[in-house]
């Protein structure tokens, strides 16, 4: 199996909605974007499937000596076969290593806290795992405007948020809370009631206002982030342009069902988001 390979089985693995948006890219994008958002999945997993933190710091501190290794001309070799895949590609497409060492940043602040004071602090978190994400790959989508840049961390910021809203329940499972304490406080709901999930599962009518509050900010940062986006790079970033769509729709769905998503994980069939990635891919929208 080559490094290749195992990269796009993590892809495969992963269910994302990521897979939809990736078929209408040309192979080489496709290839460099399949290894990057595998070294992603990897990150990511260090967090969300080791259960004890000293054991995920270690690996994330392995995860950090791997990133020197691939940018030290004449060092010792990568290891991974995911950093294989993709340590050739980041000199064509302007990938660096702060952009790789940001996301484990971000995966550390998972193993370091599991609630965010204000929004602020949240946005923060998000910069690094899903802004930093969406700088990536606009480069590899092919940017040509330095503006795309702001486009693309506003973007990420809002996925984020929509991944965020989507897994409140989840979250909670693992004693997480990621909405921010501030806006708990704002709408007097208390974090043992979304923990519990209670009562039934934790809905209240001030749940349901705190929801409908973070879905708005999510809401305005998708129209700030393709407001951001120059006309000029809008054909090359196309493959955003439907990550946003079937997020956004998702962002929909959960409104649609009224934010009940503190018992189930609300999504959409993947004919829907092949739908939504067909419609925005050929009509731009």
């Amino acid at each position: 199996m080559t490094p290749q390979d195992t990269a796009e089985q993590h892809l495969a693995r992963s269910g994302s909605s990521f897979y939809y948006a990736f078929r209408f890219l040309p192979a080489a994008q496709r290839e460099a974007l399949t290894a990057f958002y595998a070294y992603c999945r990897v990150i990511d997993d260090v967090v969300d499937e080791v259960s004890d933190p000293g054991v995920a710091s270690r690996k994330l501190a392995w995860w950090r000596q791997e990133v020197q290794r691939a940018f030290t001309p004449g060092g010792e070799p990568v290891q991974h076969p995911v950093m294989r895949a993709l340590q050739p590609l980041c000199p064509r497409y302007g990938i660096t290593a702060e952009h790789l060492l940001a996301l484990i940043e971000g995966c550390e602040m998972d193993i370091q806290q599991n609630r965010y004071l204000d929004f602020p602090g949240l946005a923060r978190y998000c910069h690094l795992v899903a802004g930093v994400v969406g700088e990536v790959s606009a480069l590899i989508f092919g940017q040509t405007n330095a503006a795309t840049t702001a486009y693309a961390h506003k973007l990420g910021l809002a996925l984020q948020l929509t991944n965020i809203l989507r897994d409140v329940g989840e979250d909670a499972r693992r004693g997480r809370i990621y909405l921010p304490i501030s806006d708990l406080q704002q709408f007097d709901v208390k974090a043992a009631e979304i923990l519990r999930r209670s009562n039934p599962w934790g809905y209240s009518e001030r749940f349901t206002a705190l929801m409908q509050f973070q879905a708005q900010r999510a809401h305005a940062l998708y129209d700030e982030a393709l407001a951001l986006l120059p006309a000029a790079d809008r054909k090359n970033q196309r493959v955003g342009l439907i990550m946003a769509g079937i997020y956004r729709t998702l962002l929909r769905e959960i409104e649609h069902e009224q934010f009940a998503v503190l018992h189930q994980r609300i999504g959409l069939t993947p004919l829907r988001k092949l739908w939504i990635a067909t419609r925005v891919y050929w009509l731009g929208r």
